[in-house]
């Protein structure tokens, strides 16, 4: 249900559970953390999923067996911002719970323009991933974090390009082509300069 493709530099890893709406049950969560703490060899990885939602966070059953608390949502996110190489979240619908720290740990994130943005952390009695609301912050802005995950709101594509917590639309049919087009100037220079660009910006 993970899916990961490498080609001339680039990890592409696709969540794949589209009859589940990508929900991400333990060991699917587990695959992940395991890639993303070896893919510090990548120059770019990029995030995606299948079908209309890129994933509704934990799988419900799961949830309520204790992965809605699961340090390993910090785990991942936390291995995703540590890579050297570049990040890109293509988001190809939906981002919902804690899933949203994939997303916030990645260095780009890329919409189409029928996603929709929530995080229910609060209606749902849990915290969120501790590294979750600062990274938010840090893109829009402490009042619009609680905004999502206080006021409960759900945020369209295009407030959520507006605001700042997406990068850029982008049409379904063209999402992955964008992506890799991210890619091209990170893969043909020298790695080590690419990442040290990376290193500048944070």
């Amino acid at each position: 249900m993970i899916e990961l493709e490498q080609n001339g530099g680039i990890w592409t890893v696709t969540l794949n559970r589209p009859e589940k709406a990508n929900a991400l049950t333990e060991s699917m969560l587990r695959e992940l953390c395991e890639i993303m703490e070896r893919a510090g060899e990548a120059q770019a990885v990029i995030l995606t999923g299948r079908g209309k939602v890129f994933s509704a966070g934990a799988d419900l059953d799961a949830a309520r067996a204790g992965l809605a608390v699961s340090d390993l949502w910090e785990r991942l996110s936390g291995a995703i911002a540590a890579l050297p190489g570049l990040t890109i979240a293509a988001l190809n619908g939906t981002l919902a719970g804690g899933a949203t720290g994939m997303a916030l740990a990645c260095d780009i994130r890329i919409a189409v323009p029928e996603a929709k943005f929530f995080y229910p952390v609060m209606k749902l009695g849990f915290l969120p991933q501790p590294s979750d609301p600062a990274r938010m912050a840090a893109l829009i802005g402490p009042a619009r974090t609680k905004l999502i995950l206080m006021g409960g709101q759900k945020i369209m594509a295009q407030e959520a390009l507006a605001i700042g917590l997406i990068d850029r639309l982008v049409p379904q049919d063209d999402l992955m082509q964008s992506a890799l087009g991210l890619c091209t100037d990170t893969i043909a220079a020298p790695t080590d300069t690419a990442r040290q660009i990376k290193a500048m910006c944070r």
